[in-house]
């Protein structure tokens, strides 16, 4: 087929800084060529696993629709099956939230090279402005998103959409005439239904799919994505989708019987059923023993990196004796269940201080003194609450793998946390206990509690080169779910 335009690889991106550049997303920003793996995120993280499965058999009605009959009305129908009376907060909390990291990583590296040397972005889109307009801004720096409009009604998604319809062929011309007194000097499409879009624009290039197209690293983004949310480790195509499916009521049974091991098996033996129910726990460095018993030497205060609620278990499973924890939020049902005793901190300092204090005199005590979980490799500032209670410290690294499911999350229901890592084919923990604080690096020794809190987040993070931050609690929910996270 004769494609009218150059490729974008002939585009040069020199001297473009004050001119206008348009850019359709499917297959042109982005790599992929299907918008189903977004759909499918916005479905499963609204509506759960049955939603998942809707849009997963109507898929294929529209595929066909959209190939062999009109783009628009195969859309249409992605749009009706995933947002279909979803409340539109939901959909904006999954394209704040969760939409962003898959996108990242979904990113075209000649479009973005082009794309960045400009400093007027605009973004023509047949998908739903509601679901690309917060990533498009936020971290790719677009001044203007024009996509498809879906329809509300009393604070819900119809799944019907707006006028003027769907955002495909002669639409995108539309709306750019709407948007510009005078052609825009460059135009960036990928099929056909682009090109009346792009015969407007002063220059115009094509860019074509190529499944050998690696798209760009993360850390190439204006803007970094250190928080993000959703349970879905990878983006979910079809197949993906399929699997997932198929295989949470399986994950679901594993996760109970991993769950049983941890709360009905005494602490020595729960690592040996683990690892052979799937579960790789790998332990590094020298445990402390436990305190002597009929002496008045106190508990141990191990301060872990936080990567999920089971953080402490895990620590209990290397040890093999089970060790108190304090936690700063925790759901009832997560409290139940716990195979370790469990206290909540108040957030207020001197009762919090005056009880972990107490807890030390009784026994070995864990605290994740980053307050919440963070997926990235770094590290949330760390409180200094613990550093001036005790100078019988010891950081422990604390790693873990999944490879289908997040087990934590800011916008979701904070009990299923432990049931999703642990629904986890092959999930992975890895415990490294470093050598505890000398004395000269304690509050005990002169430093101050700040001192000592940094210099702990410090020698976690190069224990797994991790970046340390001045990130807080506050800063990930706020990123998240708009509040400061205060239950």
């Amino acid at each position: 087929m004769f494609i009218p335009f150059s490729t974008i690889k002939k585009c040069s991106s020199r001297g473009r800084e004050d001119q206008t550049i348009v850019a359709n997303l499917d297959s042109a920003i982005l790599c992929s060529l299907s918008s189903f793996p977004y759909f499918a995120l916005v479905a499963f993280e609204t509506g759960g696993i049955l939603r998942l499965l809707f849009l997963l058999v109507v898929a294929p009605l529209a595929g066909f629709l959209h190939y062999f009959i009109s783009e628009s009305v195969g859309i249409q129908v992605l749009i009706f099956a995933s947002m279909a009376g979803t409340k539109v907060s939901d959909i904006e909390s999954v394209a704040r939230a969760v939409l962003p990291r898959f996108y990242a990583e979904d990113l075209h590296p000649e479009t973005w090279r082009v794309l960045s040397a400009s400093r007027r972005r605009y973004v023509l889109t047949a998908n739903p402005t509601i679901m690309v307009e917060s990533f498009l801004k936020e971290y790719l720096g677009v001044d203007v998103v024009v996509g498809t409009e879906i329809e509300i009604r009393n604070g819900r998604a119809t799944g019907f959409i707006r006028q003027p319809g769907v955002l495909v062929g002669e639409k995108k011309a539309a709306a750019l005439v709407e948007m510009f007194d005078k052609s825009p000097h460059i135009g960036l499409g990928s099929t056909s239904s682009d090109y009346p879009f792009m015969k407007l624009c002063k220059e115009a290039y094509i860019v074509p799919h190529d499944t050998k197209v690696k798209p760009m690293s993360r850390d190439q983004l204006p803007k970094p994505i250190i928080f993000h949310d959703g349970r879905f480790v990878q983006r979910p195509t079809p197949l993906r989708a399929l699997i997932i499916i198929l295989y949470i009521p399986v994950g679901f049974l594993l996760a109970c019987l991993r769950l049983a091991a941890g709360i009905l098996l005494p602490m020595r033996y729960v690592y040996f059923v683990l690892h052979a129910l799937g579960m790789r726990i790998t332990v590094k460095g020298t445990a402390p023993p436990p305190p002597e018993k009929y002496t008045r030497q106190s508990g141990v205060l191990f301060a872990c990196s936080h990567r999920t609620l089971l953080d402490p278990i895990f620590l209990s499973i290397s040890l093999g004796r089970p060790v108190t924890a304090v936690t700063y939020s925790l759901s009832r049902l997560s409290e139940i269940l716990s195979p370790i005793k469990t206290i909540p901190l108040s957030r207020n300092r001197e009762q919090d201080a005056a009880m972990i204090k107490k807890l030390l005199e009784e026994g070995d005590l864990v605290i994740c003194p980053e307050g919440t979980t963070c997926r990235e490799p770094i590290l949330l500032r760390f409180s200094s609450l613990f550093a001036r209670l005790t100078d019988q410290i010891v950081p422990v690294a604390v790693e873990n793998k999944m490879t289908m499911f997040h087990g934590t999350t800011a916008r979701g229901w904070k009990g299923m946390d432990s049931f999703y890592f642990l629904m986890n084919p092959f999930p992975a923990y890895q415990i490294t206990f470093l050598q505890k604080l000398p004395q000269e690096f304690t509050c005990t020794g002169g430093k101050s509690s700040h001192d000592v809190a940094n210099h702990i987040q410090k020698l976690i993070a190069s224990t797994l080169s991790y970046e340390c931050t001045s990130f807080t609690r506050k800063d990930k929910y706020l990123a998240l779910t708009g509040n400061d996270g205060t239950v």
